[in-house]
């Protein structure tokens, strides 16, 4: 089975986990432009994207509108549950899906799925039930990694490479 949709948790893999406020009370987060590339590539392979983050931002909001994300969930409480959901809309399985998260409320999700990857600095107990522990940072390129991870494994270097040539 090869792999169709991969995951997204946001803070701690697309960013650092850094929670930055201004003093107007505006959160700031930074994103990894290597990521965003290759959240674009994956896309352009056919293949999907999902975020499903436990927190609400207006920010993170705006960078799943520019990544193309249409499969995005915000504020949620249980992962595996709407990930649950969200499968049975894109008629897919658990083995059809890769995810990334790096911390506890990321578990039952990263437990579900055919491959789960976690950032190098991950909760050691997420680290413990990972099929993949990336060596970048989150926020330092971790997604990318675990991308460039999946085509390789997939056999999609060709066409990956195809994109931008």
């Amino acid at each position: 089975m090869s792999i169709e949709l991969i995951v997204l948790d946001v803070d701690g893999t697309m960013t650092d986990s850094r929670i930055t406020y201004s003093e107007n009370g505006d959160e700031i987060k930074s994103f990894n432009v290597k990521d965003g590339l290759a959240i674009a590539s994956w896309r352009k392979l056919g293949k999907q994207v999902a975020i499903i983050t436990g927190r609400s931002s207006d920010i993170v909001a705006r960078r799943a509108k520019e990544l193309h994300i249409e499969h995005f969930y915000q504020g949620i409480h249980n992962k595996k549950e709407v990930l649950d959901t969200l499968l049975q809309k894109l008629d897919l399985s658990m083995e059809n899906v890769a995810a990334i998260g790096d911390d506890l409320n990321d578990m039952s999700m990263l437990k579900a799925v055919n491959t789960s990857f976690v950032p190098r600095d991950a909760s050691v107990y997420v680290d413990r039930i990972a099929t993949v522990i990336l060596t970048k940072k989150g926020g330092d390129g971790a997604v990318r990694e675990m991308i460039e991870h999946l085509i390789k494994q997939e056999g999609l270097e060709e066409q990956f490479l195809e994109l931008w040539d």
